[in-house]
């Protein structure tokens, strides 16, 4: 007799036909459904979960990237001619020339920083203050081309540019008026008088990122030279590479360049550990959750040991009608298999649908609850981030299918290995 050919016809009608077969007749068809439920939900909360780890960094870091710089170029401590301690950068055109030269970097610039208090509307509120030139000013990406902006970024030289959180804190408008407050201000006989300017606010600008949009505010460098009292000098040169997320083959080229006595910080060296945590937090969570679908594919082994005691009949006919043990084992991890790539299709398709559509389930949910499901404040990020990725949702669908399969071997060769005789014995 010739052996019958694995999943053949007759192997897959009879899984089906069990399948869908209700309890009375000895099927499985309400824990099949449990089982199936399990696994579509464990499935799709893994690729959300995914998605969304691996979106908050992605935006995490675009934010970083598009209005930091990829590298800072600043000075070695040293004492200027007063002898005071200092870091300022004298030759700053010069070595800005330098470092744009190198392969690779689209942007170098000079910058003041400084930190003041500014007031607005009798309100009060610390703010960062970055220095740029006009012209600079136009090539940092999410200042520029930021998500929502007010006001005209070509009138920057007559005023200063505000963020959108700051803004808001200080209730300004495009056209009002802040004040900037330094505590080193002017020394006279009575102490150090306070140095207080008012700009006009030409350009509101929100990057999406919360500690940019509520501390960050530019000044022309010019006028941020003066108000700092850092005439002829800069505090750093900024620069973006063409390839951020390898910026450190940069290193060594621009080192070279900004020549021995400056010092080059990345923003791998600034934000690199927290990337990293958030790295391992998603491989964790990956790990974690494989054991909810593990827990929900094991409703399959319950199913199918229950589906295996109810036939025990049939599958004692079927082996004296001559099917051999591979094909019992082959119909019962037909019955299982099937439940598990269901469930499995079912679940991707469900996790994808949420993680696309999940800017307008937050806002659903917000609208039902009235409360607040994501704090900028908190995560720094205006909006749940989500980035469906292939070999995430590929890593979950092996995943689930892997396990299916594996679990449904072990009651399935239960099946096969049943003795007819001792099946048949009391029929």
């Amino acid at each position: 007799m010739a052996a019958t050919r694995p999943f053949a016809g007759f192997e897959w009608a009879i899984a089906w036909r069990y399948l869908r077969a209700r309890r009375k007749d000895g099927g499985i068809s309400v824990i099949a459904w449990y089982a199936l439920i399990g696994v579509m939900l464990g499935v799709g909360t893994l690729i959300v979960v995914q998605a969304v780890m691996y979106g908050f960094r992605e935006e995490f870091t675009d934010r970083i990237l598009g209005a930091n710089a990829h590298v800072t170029v600043y000075s070695a401590l040293y004492e200027d001619a007063n002898g005071n301690r200092s870091r300022a950068i004298t030759d700053y055109d010069d070595l800005t020339a330098r470092v744009a030269a190198v392969p690779g970097v689209t942007r170098a610039a000079p910058i003041i920083r400084g930190q003041v208090m500014a007031s607005g509307n009798e309100r009060n509120a610390g703010v960062e203050v970055y220095g740029e030139r006009p012209e600079d000013m136009q090539t940092l990406p999410l200042i520029a081309n930021p998500e929502t902006a007010e006001g005209d970024l070509s009138r920057f030289p007559e005023g200063i540019a505000v963020g959108q959180g700051v803004a808001r804190e200080l209730g300004l408008r495009v056209g009002d008026f802040i004040t900037l407050i330094s505590p080193n201000g002017v020394k006279t006989a009575f102490g150090t008088a306070p140095r207080i300017n008012d700009y006009e606010v030409v350009y509101i600008f929100s990057v999406g990122r919360y500690d940019i949009d509520r501390t960050r505010v530019y000044l022309p460098f010019d006028e941020a030279q003066s108000y700092f009292d850092r005439e002829g000098t800069a505090d750093e040169i900024e620069v973006l590479v063409q390839s951020p997320q390898e910026v450190d083959q940069y290193y060594l080229p621009i080192i070279e360049a900004a020549g021995g006595q400056n010092l080059v910080w990345t923003w791998k060296d600034a934000s690199g550990a927290f990337l990293s945590a958030l790295d391992v937090e998603r491989r964790v969570m990956f790990i974690i959750l494989s054991l909810v679908v593990l827990i929900a594919a094991m409703n399959i082994i319950s199913g199918l040991v229950m589906l295996v005691k109810n036939k025990g009949r049939d599958i004692g006919i079927l082996r004296t009608m001559g099917l051999s043990q591979g094909s019992i084992l082959r119909i019962f991890f037909i019955c299982g298999s099937m439940i598990g790539v269901i469930g499995t299709f079912l679940g991707v398709i469900l996790g994808c649908l949420f993680a696309y559509y999940i800017q307008d389930i937050q806002a659903l949910v917000e609208w039902i609850s009235g409360g607040q499901v994501w704090d900028p404040e908190i995560r720094f990020l205006t909006e749940i981030p989500a980035r469906l990725r292939w070999q995430d949702v590929s890593a979950a669908m092996l995943m689930a299918l892997g396990l299916s399969f594996v679990i449904t071997i072990f009651p399935a060769r239960a099946a096969a290995r049943m003795n007819p005789v001792e099946a048949l014995r009391y029929e």
